[in-house]
């Protein structure tokens, strides 16, 4: 895992375009979403120095496969940091997401332990949602929301116990 950085473009756009990765969200990303994604992370680091970050095998440490990491967020009205892993189809079963998320996590701990972990999925998405229990984090409904059909699940650790 190491720092994102403009050179992981092709691999941004390969991974957050293709169906499969995206097949539970409501408007699946265009070139033009995932390039302001990408931007997104990239500010987000020069901005925190900490945030996503590329992942790669160490057999082939050129070639991306996929994203993970935590981005200061709100929700609820909480400052939190958000979990996100999003990889390469043909890397999934692998280990890769727990592994990676598991890191950003105890990073997170670390780093702002003041701030809850948090990461939401698709109700439909039970990988995400094992992931997430992996990492550590717990299933917490008082935060769904619906999102057209679909239920939006939250998932954290360190979430106040006063908060909703």
């Amino acid at each position: 895992m190491r720092r994102i950085v403009p050179a992981d473009h092709d691999a941004a756009i390969r991974i957050h375009t293709d169906p499969r990765t995206t097949r539970y969200n409501q408007a699946p990303p265009t070139i033009e979403k995932s390039e302001r994604l990408l931007e997104f992370f990239l500010e987000h680091w020069n901005r925190e120095g900490f945030g996503y970050w590329a992942v790669a095998e160490r057999s082939c440490p050129e070639t991306v496969i996929g994203f993970t990491g935590l981005h200061r967020a709100q929700v609820a009205g909480h400052p939190v940091l958000n979990l996100y892993y999003r990889y390469d189809p043909p890397v999934w079963r692998r280990g890769y997401a727990v592994e990676g998320a598991r890191e950003a996590v105890r990073r997170g701990r670390e780093l702002l332990p003041e701030l809850p972990v948090l990461a939401s999925t698709s109700d439909r998405n039970l990988a995400s949602q094992r992931t997430a229990l992996a990492a550590g984090l717990q299933r917490h409904a008082a935060l769904d929301r619906q999102v057209g059909h679909a239920v939006d699940v939250y998932f954290t650790l360190g979430w106040p116990a006063t908060a909703g």
